[in-house]
């Protein structure tokens, strides 16, 4: 296997596909091709070398998966290329029925964990299919030895003949419990059996199928499954039967599983017990305690839940439990299989017998222990590289738990907010940060993250006492949120530190008018209760989601750097994060590279946000907005990627396919739900000084069937007349061709009534940075209110963008605005989820027309 020998992936889902390609990607030593399907694939490997592998995922009933391999075979790269088959975990397809020629199998949740030594295995083995199809996948180089190089994995060796199990590996011993009398030379059905087949069909089946049985162990049995191989063993044939454990601490994945329950057990009391009792059972323990310590306090720890797989016991106190001292001090113990030479010295482990043994200190972000996991076993415990992560996270999870408990008895709104301020503490925030970030990784969305820290707070506390320190922070708390809109969040993250978190964001200049916004008001002087005047300015720094970080601990730091920023140049001002140019520079090269396939990849989507009247509330319209769904990044927003397709031209195109798109759906909607719904598509500027721009949307209009005035067409108001100059000529022809127009972003640019009066505009729509600033911001409400009057003289409709809140709402219909656009209503969504919704209405409608009747 050379380093640039191609390997592809052909999977139908996205999630299944970047799992492959991120795994082998990782190894680092492969080409990847990832394909949706085998036509696409196609495309990609036209020209290129032999494949190495090719790795296909079978759905469903695995027809597709089936027709998939036969177009591969006649792709000359593919040709002789071993096919390794993922199943999905729904699929109705049984291993046993997979087509001639596969190498080997795996089901999708073990990729992570087991593709890279199955394609491994199929190599070094030279791995094929039989001719006679019965499954069997067999040495050419007569070695069974490979089975015992995954040092997790449960091999046993059996004589065919006698049924006499002749070697198994040391994961065997290690987590049955079993010494060598009781393994080497037994009938195999005295330590392995299955529920619903015998011995003999399992070897017959080969390695193409899994079958439910129990493995013999020290404590009795132990569910799993198991398949078998034919080998070669000391010149003879002989089969290799692998069983995997659903015990957690004999599999990484089930491992992983047994976290996730764990983390998804609740909250409180009753959730630390039921992650405690997950942890003994799935573990195969026999001792688990969790204790709740508080060391600044004083007092003796309490024991808040407590297994043992045992006869019941006079417990030591804790404080004649030098194990759980150690523990509570900060320090970590795991002893495999010596637990016992402790015993003298802790009642606890001589009273239990056990033999292995891990104590795990419970500690908050600042390192503070809150308390202790101890876990036993009378066996040595399992894998250390299994039991250490699992015991890590288990640790944390209970950490976290008790942290909420100790805020929760301290009475501050069950410890998710700050007893001064009110505001959400550092633990609610970054709850709040990760589910945003969750939200804008599914919708595509653009945020910010602003770090607020007060200029020489300290000096204020120290020379005129925290009584005073304490107003600041009040008034402090009193100006971010006059300076944000309800949607916003604004959290005290440590003594004089806020964070606020900026949603939705379209232009990055929005952000900039917050921050400078916020300094403004920050410097103007504040009262305190003497009659004294103090000026108490702020450093900001921000960064932006994605552009500057993917996850919640990065994007915190780059603000966090861009505040020391702003303190360096003199304080009282804000600093936006900068990297390197060099790692900027290779962001967008690849980004662009990634751009120019992105159409015929099939990354691009277009999802739409509804209009609304702004009486009715019902939908009378539609805007297209277009995302790319990059194959490792996730959804990129348009504020992202739009600026480098017009940098590199690929705007023309993707405009172009856009538009296509979406006069596709909104003719298929129009056919099933007949609401004359009006669709809104945005033009570039690149777009707009196109020749042939009425040709390119008279074909999409004809080869959709759309009529043309429900079609509109959407320009920003930044654009030029006299930087585009075919402008007036384009805008001209489109509304002879029937098609409306209108102006987006209205109110940015600095010739609204120039472009009121010259251009063929039906509409225009308000851009939301002044929405959202509505009960915020006179001036933005009086731009607004003058905006709705102006169009309505002058005869034009009126749609505001960003309409977030029911005082948004109100305030627009109040001043008489027609259309409604914004989150408040819904979200952008994908095509079959906005048809969905368009479905749902009608039922709703349907089912108030029956109530009259």
């Amino acid at each position: 296997m050379t380093s640039n020998a191609g390997i592809l992936v052909v999977a139908a889902q996205r999630e299944l596909r970047r799992a492959l390609f991120d795994t082998f990607d990782r190894d680092g030593h492969f080409v990847v091709h990832s394909a949706r399907d085998a036509t696409h694939a196609g495309i990609l490997l036209e020209g290129r070398p032999p494949l190495a592998l090719i790795v296909i995922v079978f759905e469903g009933d695995g027809r597709e998966g089936m027709a998939g391999i036969d177009v591969l075979r006649g792709v000359p790269a593919c040709v002789g290329a071993p096919i390794l088959a993922v199943l999905d975990d729904a699929a109705v397809l049984k291993p046993n029925v997979l087509p001639a020629g596969i190498a080997d199998w795996l089901y999708a949740s073990q990729i992570e964990h087991e593709l890279l030594s199955r394609w491994q295995r199929v190599h070094r083995m030279g791995a094929r299919q039989d001719s006679s199809g019965d499954g069997l996948a067999t040495s050419t180089s007569g070695d069974y030895r490979f089975a015992f190089e995954e040092v997790d994995s449960e091999w046993l060796i059996v004589d065919p003949v006698r049924g006499q199990l002749v070697e198994y590996s040391p994961a065997v011993a290690r987590n049955s419990g079993l010494g060598d009398h009781e393994l080497r030379g037994r009938p195999l059905k005295d330590v392995l059996a299955f529920k619903e087949a015998t011995i003999e069909q399992v070897i017959a089946e080969g390695s193409r199928q899994w079958h439910a049985g129990r493995r013999r162990s020290s404590r009795g049995a132990d569910a799993g499954e198991a398949s078998a191989r034919a080998i070669q063993h000391a010149g003879r044939d002989a089969v290799a039967l692998m069983f995997r454990s659903d015990r957690a601490s004999a599999r990484a994945e089930v491992a992983l599983g047994l976290l996730a329950r764990m983390f998804g057990a609740g909250s409180g009391d009753e959730g630390i017990t039921e992650a405690a009792r997950l942890l003994f059972e799935e573990m195969g323990l026999d001792y688990v305690a969790v204790w709740s310590a508080r060391p600044d306090e004083g007092g003796a720890p309490v024991q808040l839940v407590q297994y043992w797989r045992g006869d019941e016991q006079l417990w030591p106190g804790p404080h004649l439990q030098s194990s759980l001292r150690l523990v509570l001090s900060g320090q970590a113990m795991l002893h495999q299989a010596d637990a016992g030479r402790l015993a003298p010295m802790d009642p606890l482990l001589a009273q239990l017998g056990l033999a292995g043994f891990a104590g795990w200190p419970l500690q908050d972000e600042r390192r503070t222990v809150l308390g202790a996991l101890l876990v036993g076993t009378r066996q040595p415990l399992p894998a250390l590289d299994i039991v250490q992560p699992v015991l890590r996270c288990a640790a944390s999870r209970f950490a976290h738990a008790i942290e909420l408990r100790h805020t929760r008895e301290q009475g501050r709104a069950e410890g998710l907010l700050d007893a001064l301020t009110g505001l959400p503490n550092r633990l609610l925030f970054n709850d709040r940060l990760d589910t945003v970030i969750r939200e804008a990784n599914r919708t595509g969305e653009c945020f910010a993250l602003l770090f607020v820290d007060l200029d020489r707070f300290k000096t204020v506390n120290d020379t005129l006492g925290h009584a005073v320190g304490d107003q600041v922070l009040l008034t402090t708390t009193q100006r971010l949120r006059g300076s944000v809109r309800a949607s916003d969040t604004v959290a005290r993250y440590a003594g004089d530190e806020f964070v606020v978190i900026l949603r939705h964001i379209v232009k990055n200049e929005d952000v900039l008018r917050i921050a400078e916004k916020i300094v403004q008001v920050m410097g103007a002087p504040l009262r305190i209760d003497d009659g004294t005047e103090l000026q108490v300015t702020a450093s900001i720094g921000v960064s932006f989601f994605p552009d500057d970080a993917p996850d919640a601990d990065t994007l915190l730091k780059h603000a966090d750097e861009a505040m020391y920023a702003a303190k360096s140049l003199g304080r009282n001002n804000y600093q936006i994060f900068e990297g390197s140019a060099e790692q900027s520079q290779q962001q967008n090269l690849a980004l662009k590279s990634g751009l120019r396939h992105a159409e015929h990849k099939g990354e691009l989507r277009v999802f739409y946000q509804p209009q609304v009247d702004a009486v009715t509330e019902d939908i009378v319209g539609m805007e297209a907005l277009v995302r790319w769904e990059h194959p490792e990044l996730g959804f990129i927003g348009p504020g992202f990627f739009i600026p480098l397709a017009e940098e590199t031209g690929l705007i023309v195109s993707i405009g172009e396919w856009v538009l296509r798109a979406a006069c596709r759906h909104a003719q298929e909607w129009e056919r099933r739900f007949g609401l004359g719904l009006r669709l809104g598509v945005n033009l570039s500027a690149v777009q707009l000084m196109q020749p042939n721009l009425l040709e390119v949307v008279s074909a999409a209009l004809d080869e959709s069937g759309l009529e043309a005035n429900l079609l509109e067409m959407e320009i920003t108001e930044s654009i030029s007349i006299k930087a585009a100059p075919n402008l007036v000529e384009n805008l001209q022809g489109l509304h002879r061709l029937g098609v409306r127009i209108a102006i987006d972003d209205f109110g940015t640019g600095a010739a609204s009534l120039d472009y009121l009066r010259k251009l063929p505009a039906d509409r225009i729509k308000i851009d939301q940075s002044f929405v959202k600033n509505i009960g915020v911001d006179p001036d933005d409400e009086a731009i607004v209110r003058a905006t709705i009057e102006m169009a309505h003289r002058l005869k034009r409709g009126v749609v505001a963008e960003g309409v977030e809140t029911e005082q948004h709402m109100e305030f627009l219909r109040a001043n008489a605005c027609d259309e409604l656009q914004g989150f408040l209503f819904c979200r952008p969504l994908p095509q079959p989820v906005f048809e969905k919704l368009l479905l749902e209405r009608q039922r709703l409608l349907a089912g108030i027309s029956d109530t009259a009747a």
